[in-house]
């Protein structure tokens, strides 16, 4: 009776079977509720994965990400007002205006921080700051000003990170 009471209440939970959820999975990694859009998803996952393996660091396992066309989609994981969500290391939600390189990216580096610290920790303990700084600046997210808090926290991480650099970034990031 549990899992069918986290099916409902628990909308993020459905990222383990997205297609009872009504999406098509392309594969393990890839899913979408349109799949006509199927070489869209794959580019914006495949240029996405590449961008942070090759510009962050390496992502030691390839998230799930499905690609909603529709907010209906959207809204049935959960979600309402966010362009996109990662659920830890357990999948990414993008919503329909979220189909854009610098959000993947956005995503797939949320991802990255649970790999690199934990999912109880990057959830609990990490600053947000540090949690979407990160990922709005690494990114290149390309908007010149973002709206409060997430400007600050860009500006903030932009400062740690010139102190810190790439190659301390997880054993820091570890002590905040």
């Amino acid at each position: 009776m549990l899992p069918f009471a986290a099916w409902g209440f628990i909308k993020p939970v459905r990222l383990v079977a997205p297609e009872l959820n009504g999406v098509t999975c392309l594969n393990n990694f890839i899913c979408t509720d349109e799949p006509s859009r199927f070489t869209e998803a794959t580019k914006l996952y495949e240029d996405s994965l590449q961008f942070v393996d090759v510009s962050v660091a390496k992502i030691s396992h390839k998230p799930r990400v499905i690609f909603c066309a529709t907010d209906t989609c959207f809204k049935s994981f959960g979600f309402d007002r966010a362009a996109a969500k990662t659920i830890g290391t357990f999948g990414i939600v993008i919503s329909p205006r979220a189909w854009l390189p610098y959000y993947v990216r956005h995503e797939m580096i949320h991802h990255l921080q649970f790999e690199q610290l934990g999912n109880l920790k990057a959830w609990l303990v990490t600053p947000q700051w540090f949690m979407e700084g990160m990922a709005y600046s690494l990114s290149e997210d390309p908007r010149s000003k973002l709206s409060e808090p997430w400007e600050h926290y860009r500006s903030r991480f932009t400062v740690w990170y010139s102190q810190v650099g790439r190659e301390r970034i997880w054993k820091e990031a570890g002590r905040l």
